[in-house]
């Protein structure tokens, strides 16, 4: 019986993995790539993607519950809820009961959270011009409308 060696895998942006490779499939490769480089640029402030997003909603929109913050941080309830311990127990979050619902509490970045942001948004900032730093202003607002297009696309049909 002859052996026969296993088609070679191609390196990000070679064949099924380039331009020629399904939209969809490049898009999580660039998301997958991206949420790597900014993993390592957080690791050493001890925040995660998932933590700098839960950070980034509550400054933007502050009072939010658990369950607001999961819809628009595009995580699950049951992550959230381990973020937001873990950002409580850092000192990053404070929970604030809701004036009427006893169950329901809204958060909100203590001061020492609002300054792990501003550090975290600086090393982010920097990645985004890395990002696209190829294209010219109009290029980059083309490519921001299209991927707010292809994230709402499903909403919309």
């Amino acid at each position: 019986m002859r052996k026969t060696n296993p088609p070679s895998i191609p390196a990000p942006g070679e064949g099924k993995r380039g331009k020629d490779g399904y939209m969809g499939y490049l898009l999580r490769q660039a998301a997958g790539a991206h949420r790597l480089r900014l993993e390592r640029a957080l690791a050493d402030l001890g925040v995660t993607q998932p933590q700098f997003a839960v950070l980034t909603m509550l400054a933007a929109y502050p009072g939010l519950s658990n369950a607001d913050v999961a819809r628009l941080a595009l995580l699950t309830p049951q992550t959230v809820s381990v973020i937001v311990a873990n950002l409580e127990r850092a000192g990053s979050l404070v929970r604030k009961p809701h004036a009427i619902h006893g169950r329901i509490q809204h958060l909100d970045l203590s001061d020492s959270g609002t300054t792990l942001l501003k550090t975290c948004r600086e090393r982010v900032h920097a990645l985004e011009k890395e990002l696209a730093r190829d294209l010219s202003g109009e290029e980059e607002r083309t490519v921001r409308r299209w991927l707010v297009a292809v994230a709402t696309a499903s909403t919309t049909s």
